[in-house]
């Protein structure tokens, strides 16, 4: 699973999103991608599930650019402790992912191939999605 090698801190405020993204919003690499419509935070697992889903629906053909990294900890305190005594360690990493951010790319199938593997990535993800498409 994706997570950072190193960080300059070891735990991050939770936060909110607000907003569109600013950046990352047009296709750059494949002819077809997977854009968030809500905001939301994709988890490193949910990224991996996403890439293994679409992967094995094209049938290892084309290729697949993730264009979200997980560089966020998120942190949890164990199961049947008390309230207090610091913060909890680091449970897992996400992406915190705003509206319009293209996520997934993918180039080299035909369009009803990367549609079926988008809709099985979007099933897989923790935000609303769309399926886009490179108009030149």
């Amino acid at each position: 699973m994706l997570q950072p090698k190193r960080t300059k801190f070891r735990k991050a405020q939770k936060g909110r999103i607000h907003g569109n993204a600013k950046g990352g919003t047009a296709l750059n690499f494949g002819q077809f991608g997977l854009k968030a419509m809500t905001p939301g935070r994709v988890t490193a697992r949910q990224i991996e599930a996403a890439r293994r889903a679409m992967t094995r629906h094209m049938k290892r053909q084309g290729k697949v650019w993730i264009r979200i990294f997980p560089d966020t900890p998120v942190t949890s305190k164990p199961a049947e402790v008390r309230m207090g005594k610091g913060k909890g360690s680091v449970d897992y990493w996400c992406a915190k992912v705003k509206p319009g951010r293209i996520m997934f790319e993918i180039d080299g199938i035909s369009e009803e191939v990367a549609r079926g593997a988008f809709e099985r990535a979007a099933a897989k993800l923790a935000v609303q999605c769309r399926i886009v498409q490179r108009m030149n």
